[in-house]
């Protein structure tokens, strides 16, 4: 294999010049705002009470936002990668104004006494959470995009972990924040999310500046042992570059338009688009992505996100001889904030230190980091279905949320790793287009055995006291009313263990044969 070496030019001397720390306060700062579906079962009990809507429906305008953002993650990404993050903060900005404020218009009108919400506004219902996730998409994308271009690999994990763990503390700034200035006011609450995700996300426009990648080079040694073409970053240069020689450093002198700053360094692949189809690895990452992580153990924290306040309702209510709604909604709230913070330490401590440790140190692919992730999920839905009071419900949720940060921390460096850098937004949305697979089948799935397990009379034995939400889209059975939709994505998960093992042992393999290539 014949390789050419580029040669390195100028960089920054400081691996954390005032620069880089600028886009990354920047982008944990966009990120803050950006996770706001993750916030969305601190008022879906009450959405629900208000427009009369079964468990099964709020699950259907929670998917919504999952699927905003999952289905448009490629369009998204193919504009960061080649227009910056710009055009897209400012698309998030505009989704999260309309589709807020459009969810808050339909909770302040309500429906009539006796009234069921017509088929017209739920779709619209469902259509403003699907514009709040293509604006968290598109947020979040941007910044990521640009964090891990403006850091090397050596802390790329680590950078990109740190504004990740930024969106894991949505839900947690923001209930707080609203449950300190307008307790108890959903209205408010609505409000909140609107103006708290737009105005920080258009302030991210002064402070983060687009990235560009160096001015040429290939990077063909994994395309070209699977059998693929090379394919040019930019430029057209005649000798084959390998992947392992590489090491392009940005320089300074050199003038690049629109503002954009240089990239440090690239020493990853591009593999995009049609060769990213037939690329067996990716196939296999599109498998553990939709069937075992989102489709299980995602979908598993997707139970918890979606739907921790029904679950924190239910065990409330089985255990209180005496419903009372305001002190249901403070067990609700604090299992929102505690799966916020397990989501934030999940995506640093496993997202960011671990998964730079384990390349950097032990010289092992990330791709090993899985298994950690994968038997966390295992973990936390055992755990879940132990729980039987709602006082211990919160070991299950912080697991949960712990685990789904780790998931959620390690992947898009997987990604840059194994597809490079070039293509990494359109790619990352590619992979996330697994996600209708499984999560939201999942997360349907448990709204179908919450509904099931409401009294068919439309009373129940509990005694209400002031309470909010009718008894006919209450379920009181306690832990009967999520149990089997857990004991699924447990098995799920334990087949997601053994896949991510079977990704570990292949890029071991591939960093093996790439050795052999560099000593001969």
């Amino acid at each position: 294999m014949e390789s050419v070496n580029v040669p390195s030019v100028r960089s920054s001397d400081k691996l954390l010049s005032v620069s880089r720390i600028a886009t990354l306060v920047g982008s944990i700062l966009v990120a803050l705002s950006s996770g706001t579906n993750y916030a969305y079962s601190a008022y879906a009990p009450q959405l629900g009470a208000r427009l009369r809507i079964s468990h099964t429906q709020l699950n259907i305008v929670g998917s919504a936002g999952n699927m905003g953002g999952n289905l448009t993650g490629p369009v998204w990404g193919h504009i960061i990668d080649y227009k910056g993050p710009s055009l897209p903060l400012v698309g998030a900005s505009i989704c999260f104004i309309i589709g807020y404020l459009g969810i808050k218009q339909m909770y302040d009108s309500g429906v009539g006494d006796g009234a069921t919400l017509p088929a017209l506004l739920f779709a619209s219902l469902v259509a403003c959470s699907f514009v709040t996730g293509m604006g968290s998409n598109a947020a979040i994308n941007a910044v990521l995009n640009t964090t891990a271009k403006k850091f090397p690999s050596t802390i790329r994990a680590t950078a990109a972990g740190l504004v990740l763990s930024g969106l894991g503390l949505s839900a947690f700034w923001l209930t707080t924040l609203a449950y300190a200035l307008f307790p108890g006011n959903t209205s408010a609450f609505l409000l909140i999310l609107a103006l708290g995700t737009a105005f920080p996300t258009l302030a991210g426009l002064l402070i983060i500046r687009s990235v560009s990648l160096p001015p040429a080079t290939y990077s063909t040694w994994d395309a070209a042992n699977e059998g693929y073409e090379p394919i040019p970053v930019v430029g057209d240069v005649g000798a084959s570059v390998s992947v392992l020689d590489v090491h392009v450093e940005a320089d300074p002198a050199i003038p690049l338009s629109n503002g954009q700053e240089p990239m440090l360094e690239l020493d990853t692949p591009d593999i995009c688009r049609k060769q990213l189809c037939l690329d067996p690895d990716f196939h296999l990452l599109f498998i553990i992505m939709g069937i075992s992580f989102w489709g299980c153990c995602h979908s598993s924290s997707v139970i918890d996100i979606n739907n921790v306040g029904s679950i924190s309702q239910a065990l409330y209510a089985k255990t209180h001889a005496v419903y009372d709604d305001i002190e249901a909604s403070k067990w609700q709230a604090a299992q929102v904030s505690i799966l916020s913070l397990g989501n934030f330490a999940g995506r640093i401590a496993i997202g960011s230190f671990l998964s730079d440790f384990t390349h950097t140190h032990l010289h092992l692919p990330r791709a090993y980091c899985l298994c950690i992730v994968s038997s966390l999920f295992i973990v936390s839905q055992a755990t879940a279905i132990a729980v039987s009071s709602v006082k211990t419900l919160w070991i299950a949720t912080l697991l949960s949320g712990f685990a789904y940060g780790s998931l959620f921390g390690s992947f898009p460096v997987i990604m840059i790793d194994r597809f490079g850098m070039a293509h990494f937004s359109e790619n990352w949305g590619y992979l996330l287009l697994s996600s209708p697979i499984g999560a939201n089948l999942f997360s349907l799935l448990l709204g179908y055995n919450l509904d099931t397990h409401i009294p068919v009379d439309n009373t129940s034995s509990v005694a209400l006291g002031s309470r909010e939400l009718p008894s006919e889209h209450q379920c009181f059975d306690g832990k009967a009313c999520y149990l089997g939709t857990l004991q699924v994505t447990l098995v799920a998960c334990i087949v997601s263990l053994g896949l991510s093992w079977w990704v570990g042992i292949r890029d071991g393999q591939k960093a093996r044969v790439r050795n052999v290539c560099v000593r001969e």
